[in-house]
């Protein structure tokens, strides 16, 4: 849908507005909004009472309020560019400034209008990114009629709640697509490809039928060795010149494909180690990491002479005439296994988890002749393409679409469209 622009504009004198709507006003943001600190909320928390308010949202409550009404919640450290429109009583953190809306001004048209700061121009630490209620104050916008602004604020709202159901349309679809993918996986690598094949019980509770020709048996029988790498004091970038030795990095193996750009540059004070450069075909197991993750594995599809193996993975090596490693990888990710990992898992901290070897090599896995499991990674990579399209596209509809809703709010809030018929 295309929108009519006013009929008469002015030059607001503010480089990044732009002309304006000729009856509209180029004010201070703190003509909208009074801005106030927020406060520490320890000494009040409990679990249940007033909403406590933070960029995310809502994620603790106080037995006490800190305001009772209409504001506008503003980022001061950290996220900073996540406003929030709140009503009724609640308490915000000290990272956050909350407001008190001007009789003058529409509480959600003011909303919309910081959704449009360029956060980026006012941040004063690039480490922890903080705004200042001076600048923020100072912050030059447009300001139309009240009326206007609920009239603005009205299309807005209706407009960005279509846009936000078609993003949960695709996120939907996304994560039905995840679970789809996790099925296929789990199918091919513990049913195989033939339907109609006959099956028999693996003795294992979680692992169910398989087919009959298969073999079950424990990793450790198909492996030739195991081992974990090393992980000195590396520079905080990768390794990029063809003569530069890097150390892999545990997120190489995240979702399944190894990501040899996932490595720190070995410092040239520190001899490398060749025997742990990486070749084509070693599996590689994330050995520590967040529950979620731990137990993670790919394959690596070339030779890599200067990529070493960290010690928070494992390389593990197969009889070639045994077992193909891409299919173990895609075993390891399947739904059945990963569960088993997770249970396996071990350490305090839920940020970091362990696996030990054992974990691994004593898992149960039903194998089909090489030559099959050849024949299920080929048909299985092919499926498995198809999704990862279809996965993309729908991220990309999700990024357009935020796209237009940020186009579309910016529009509307300096004037550049008029919504007032709308």
């Amino acid at each position: 849908m295309s929108f009519p622009r006013y009929k008469k504009y002015k030059p607001s004198g503010v480089e990044w507005l732009g002309d304006v709507p000729e009856h509209w006003e180029v004010v201070q943001f703190k003509q909208f909004v009074d801005i106030q600190n927020g406060s520490d909320h320890k000494h009040v928390e409990q679990a249940e009472g007033y909403p406590v308010m933070g960029s995310g949202g809502i994620f603790a409550y106080a037995s006490e309020y800190l305001y009772d009404g209409e504001s506008v919640l503003l980022g001061r450290k950290g996220t900073i560019d996540k406003p929030l429109h709140v009503t009724g009583r609640f308490w915000t953190v000290d990272t956050m400034y909350w407001t008190k809306i001007n009789p003058e001004a529409s509480g959600r048209f003011a909303y919309f209008c910081a959704l449009t700061i360029p956060f980026s121009y006012y941040s004063t630490n690039t480490a922890l990114p903080s705004m200042t209620k001076g600048n923020l104050s100072s912050h030059m916008v447009a300001r139309p009629p009240l009326a206007e602004q609920t009239q603005i604020a009205a299309f807005l709202d209706r407009e960005t709640a279509k846009i936000d159901e078609l993003v949960a349309e695709q996120r939907r679809l996304m994560e039905l697509l995840k679970e789809k993918r996790q099925a296929v996986i789990s199918h091919a690598v513990t049913q195989g490809l033939n339907p109609k094949a006959p099956m028999k019980p693996s003795g294992i509770e979680w692992l169910g039928d398989v087919p009959e020709h298969w073999e079950v048996m424990k990793i450790k029988y198909l492996a030739n060795s195991i081992e974990q790498g090393w992980s000195p004091q590396c520079e905080g970038f990768p390794a990029e010149a063809e003569n530069e030795w890097g150390v892999l990095k545990v997120g190489c193996v995240n979702g399944g494909v190894f990501n040899s750009s996932e490595n720190k540059l070995l410092p040239p004070e520190l001899e490398p180690i060749p025997k742990l450069t990486i070749s084509r075909g070693d599996l590689l197991i994330s050995r520590a990491n967040t529950r979620e993750l731990v137990g993670s594995a790919a394959v690596a599809e070339l030779d890599y002479p200067t990529l070493m193996l960290c010690d928070k993975l494992y390389r593990v090596r197969f009889h070639p005439d045994l077992c193909c490693p891409w299919f173990i990888s895609r075993y390891l990710g399947s739904t059945e296994v990963r569960g088993q990992i997770e249970l396996g898992a071990t350490g305090a901290s839920a940020s970091m988890v362990n696996i030990p070897q054992a974990a691994i090599l004593e898992l149960v896995i039903a194998t089909p002749p090489i030559e099959e499991q050849r024949k299920i990674i080929s048909s299985l990579d092919l499926e498995l393409t198809k999704l990862d399209t279809l996965t993309a596209e729908a991220k990309r509809a999700i990024d357009l679409l935020q796209e237009r809703r940020t186009a579309l709010i910016s529009a509307a809030v300096t004037g550049q469209i008029d919504v007032r018929k709308f």
